[in-house]
């Protein structure tokens, strides 16, 4: 396995964010846990709040930014089965 994988959302066709295959186990269930809260915080809030005067542009923005930080947890998710398998 490589020592790194590129992650999904890299804006150029050179990879800048990269997954160490190599982390222990914890540090990777730190991260990806660290993303999905973030992401549950984000949409607990807009859940609560009255959105009917946003606009779509905003709307828009948190959506793309809500799905970046669910790829990057999917992501290290990925990293981390790899690695559990290869201990199985």
């Amino acid at each position: 396995m490589n020592t790194h994988i590129a992650m999904t959302h890299n804006e150029d066709a050179i990879p800048v964010l990269l997954v160490s295959t190599q982390a222990p186990l914890d540090v990777l269930h730190a991260s990806a846990a660290s993303r999905f809260l973030a992401v549950t915080q984000m949409m607990e809030s807009l859940a609560s709040l009255d959105i009917t005067g946003a606009k779509g542009a905003d709307v828009q923005q948190l959506a793309h930014a809500a799905a970046m930080l669910l790829r990057d947890g999917c992501d290290v998710m990925d990293v981390l089965g790899r690695q559990i398998q290869l201990q199985a």
